[in-house]
């Protein structure tokens, strides 16, 4: 059965006002597979998990130093915020002066030590190399609105600086691999967001309750009656140009809240898996849900999006931050005993993005928006026990210090994102096209899956 005749089934079996239970073993069949692509390009199934750290996580503060210079400098720069009991790792690539993990992070230890886990060392915004004499100087391109919130997090979800552009590298790059991607393949569970947006296809979205009841179907104050009415009247003359597309959005959000509310209905719950009272947790839980149903969703690449805020950690960072890191921790963790049991962690890699990182100097009882911030990496594909890119000191003043303790990266964010499209299906070709900045530095893949 073809894409068109598959949606044409499913608009009269709704138009004859079948329900779901009304239907046939085949015909709920057909229904799942509503709006799949004819085409796959691919034969293994991949996706890409996005976790956002709103506000600007203190990733810097995930990497404490175990002894020597290293560990002086971390003390002098962090004062009251630095942070004892952190627990040892053992890289591939040895760390001088040693280096540990944050204490709240314990649960991610076992998957570093198993090499499900890397840490990319200090990503950010840049259009090319610069050293901090170039910074100073205004000798070489400098990223634009560097430590304003809603600019970094647009750059980081458009993946390029410093063109603005209206959509986001995980929607663009399922349109390079497809030409009209599946609703299936996007789904957020955080709301809209610019790292989704292609030029054709938005975030299909999700809470973590499940599929949202189309409001002005389901409410009965004043404004959902006359937004009611006027919809029953527009569908009422199919003529109307108005009515026409009206009846078409319509239609195909009524498709795929069937199609995604069936495919939930047929995936684990997990729900031992996950603890309770954690916000990223419950989204990655309907993540793990979703994946667990993509044969019944006929996708070959999925792109998900979960978002947990909290980070601009101006104050009170002794106690928020570990709170938060401890959250995160947890919910990754069980993120991937979820994929592991349903035998999806192989296929499946999720990754940490935030506005920034945090300046090393303390504010008194917090601290600033900085610059270079570390990113978390996991998965049954990933090259994991080992911190790629070299861990900064932590020195004030320092030769990657531009101010305030403000580090100048490793690694540019397009050389992270570009690591992650190739391992999801991009060529280098296309990761260029994606990525225009990524041709001004010598790596344009970095390993780590």
């Amino acid at each position: 059965m073809t894409l068109n005749s598959r949606r044409k089934f499913l608009s009269q079996c709704l138009r004859g006002g079948l329900g779901v239970a009304a239907l046939s073993a085949l015909q709920m069949r057909f229904m799942q597979s509503v709006l799949a692509a004819e085409q796959q390009p691919f034969n293994d199934y991949k996706a890409l998990v996005c976790i956002f750290l709103s506000g600007g996580n203190d990733s810097l503060n995930m990497l404490i130093p175990q002894s020597g210079e290293s560990l002086q400098f971390y003390q002098q720069a962090r004062q009251q915020l630095a942070i004892s009991g952190a627990l040892a790792l053992q890289p591939k690539h040895s760390v001088d002066d040693g280096i540990a993990l944050h204490p709240s992070l314990a649960p991610l230890l076992p998957y570093f030590e198993q090499r499900n886990l890397a840490i990319v060392s200090a990503v950010g915004s840049l259009v090319q190399p610069i050293t901090k004499a170039e910074y100073l100087s205004a000798s070489a391109v400098k990223p634009q609105h560097l430590f304003s919130h809603n600019d970094q997090q647009n750059t980081w979800m458009r993946g390029r600086e410093p063109e603005i552009v209206s959509h986001g590298w995980g929607g663009q790059m399922l349109e390079l691999l497809y030409q009209q991607p599946d609703f299936a393949s996007c789904i957020s569970l955080a709301g809209s967001n610019l790292w989704q947006s292609g030029q054709v296809i938005n975030p299909f979205g999700l809470t973590s309750a499940g599929v949202p009841e189309l409001q002005a179907s389901r409410r009965s104050d004043v404004r959902s009656n006359v937004i009611r009415q006027a919809a029953q009247t527009l569908m009422g003359s199919p003529q109307h140009v108005l009515g026409q597309y009206y009846g078409k959005i319509n239609e195909n959000a009524v498709e795929r809240s069937i199609v995604m509310r069936q495919a939930l209905q047929q995936a684990p719950e997990f729900s031992e898996l996950f603890p309770s009272g954690n916000t990223l947790a419950a989204q990655l839980r309907k993540v793990a849900q979703l994946i667990s149903a993509k044969e019944n969703l006929e996708v070959k690449r999925q792109v998900f999006f979960v978002r947990m805020g909290g980070f601009d950690t101006h104050g009170d960072q002794l106690k928020l931050h570990p709170a938060l890191l401890a959250k995160v921790a947890e919910a990754m963790v069980g993120f991937q005993q979820a994929l592991e049991a349903s035998g999806n962690s192989n296929n499946v890699t999720s990754f940490t993005m935030s506005d920034f990182g945090r300046t090393l100097s303390t504010n008194g009882n917090g601290t600033d928006h900085g610059w270079a911030g570390h990113q978390l990496v996991m998965g049954g594909a990933v090259k994991g026990g080992d911190i790629y890119g070299a861990v900064p000191q932590q020195r004030l003043g320092g030769d990657r210090d531009v101010g305030a303790g403000r580090i100048i990266p490793n690694f540019a964010n397009e050389q992270y994102f570009a690591t992650l499209a190739q391992w999801f299906g991009l060529t280098t070709a296309q990761s260029l096209q994606l990525f225009p900045n990524l041709a001004n530095f010598n790596q344009t893949n970095l390993a780590f899956v």
